[in-house]
């Protein structure tokens, strides 16, 4: 069982700054680290298996640092974002050569064994120029698990997988979480993280926007509120029945051709629409909401 810590954590490269001041405690368990694309999740990522130095704070496991220490390389198992392999190898010479780096003790075994795990012994001689983004990925993963490491770090695992492969990488993960591993797995899809994180850190702009299990998460991003544009036959009318509507925060006119309209309550606010409309003879021509991508929700935690 091992803990994995950053205190004070930031990255920078000249003026642009990817990481800043990022504190988190990861124990055992599966862990996502959720942000949208470009939030410093690969960066973490990446300082948490070593591979890069903070530039400054510390990163840690059982309060070891994690930079420049081959034991502590060889209690982590890192698959990285990129898709770029040794192609002219086969699967197996691939998992065979973190094999050996890792100074396996058995290491056909060892490789047999990984191999197995994501389900890719029918595809294992063929060369790795011939797979799948979805095959790429499980060999990946194979590669990262053939040392039998105690933490396992997954930037994007599962993109390029079909719903089966998916399936079967979620049920591999929570298995090694049950065994009392660390896992700590990137995503920037919110359904990716429901399925299997016990514990959710969120990541926005290069800061820790929030972090707890993932009911509270969930509620912090349904509960903020929403905002829409609608456009009708008698704009006017209906504001001023909006105002009236215990889901609606504020109403205005914009431009005099449509409303923009704040709901705190989603699902209240799309039923009140429609019926209101009915009601009074009014006909919706457009409700369009206009903060739904995953950078507004996440950046509405930071600025919360």
């Amino acid at each position: 069982m091992s803990d994995l810590m950053l205190t004070d954590v930031s990255r920078w490269y000249g003026n642009v700054v990817a990481v800043n001041d990022v504190n988190m405690q990861i124990g055992p368990g599966i862990t996502g680290l959720l942000g949208p694309n470009g939030a410093g999740k690969s960066t973490l990522l990446s300082m948490m298996a070593g591979l890069l130095p903070p530039s400054s704070g510390t990163v840690t496991i059982d309060g070891q640092p994690t930079r420049g220490n081959v034991a502590i390389y060889r209690r982590i198992g890192l698959v990285p974002v990129q898709e770029s392999l040794y192609d002219f190898l086969t699967g197996a010479q691939f998992v065979r050569l973190n094999a050996d780096l890792q100074r396996v003790i058995q290491p056909d075994k060892a490789t047999e064994r990984a191999i197995g795990l994501v389900d890719m012994a029918g595809a294992a001689s063929r060369k790795i120029s011939t797979y799948s983004k979805g095959m790429k990925q499980r060999i990946k993963v194979a590669s990262a698990l053939v040392h039998d490491p105690e933490v396992l770090l997954l930037d994007e695992p599962f993109n390029g997988m079909d719903p089966i492969q998916r399936r079967h990488m979620m049920g591999l993960l929570t298995h090694f979480a049950a065994q009392g591993r660390t896992i700590v797995f990137s995503s920037h899809i919110l359904e990716e993280v429901e399925q299997i994180a016990r514990q959710v850190e969120v990541v926005v702009a290069g800061r820790h926007a929030a972090s707890g299990d993932f009911a509270a998460i969930r509620r912090l991003m349904t509960d903020r509120p929403n905002q829409y544009v609608v456009r009708s036959s008698d704009d006017r009318r209906l504001a001023t029945l909006l105002v009236a509507e215990p889901s609606v925060r504020g109403v205005r006119l914009r431009g005099g051709k449509a409303l923009e309209v704040e709901a705190d309550d989603f699902g209240a606010f799309t039923h009140a629409v429609p019926k209101l409309a009915q009601e009074n003879g009014i006909r919706i021509l457009e409700l369009t909401p206009t903060d739904e991508s995953l950078e507004s929700v996440f950046s509405y935690l930071v600025n919360s």
